[in-house]
């Protein structure tokens, strides 16, 4: 089983899509999570080392995830979708993006 956690910034659009979207995908054990206080669902310190891989949308997200949560990151592969806020959730554009980004990092 291969943990997946899908990161934004308020865990309402882009993170909660690709959740939904690769949450009955076999093998795959899928959460979704935001980095702002203030999100749906915020990144709590047991979601970090949980996860095999960290798929996060902007690199601005990359940071904010290391700077908050650097002592709970070991060796995942964290990874940045390049994906702007510019989508709203379920977007047929942004389920597209992700389902041609997202499978090639999972070995």
């Amino acid at each position: 089983m291969k943990n997946i956690l899908f990161l934004c910034s308020q865990n309402k659009l882009r993170s909660p899509t690709a959740e939904a979207i690769f949450c009955d995908k076999e093998g795959w054990d899928v959460r979704s999570a935001g980095l702002s206080t203030d999100a749906e669902v915020y990144l709590c310190t047991e979601d970090v080392p949980w996860a095999d891989y960290i798929f996060v949308m902007e690199q601005a997200h990359k940071k904010k995830l290391k700077q908050k949560f650097r002592k709970f990151i070991k060796d995942q592969s964290i990874v940045c979708l390049g994906i702007p806020d510019d989508y709203e959730f379920m977007d047929k554009q942004l389920i597209a993006i992700l389902n041609s980004k997202v499978p090639q990092f999972i070995d």
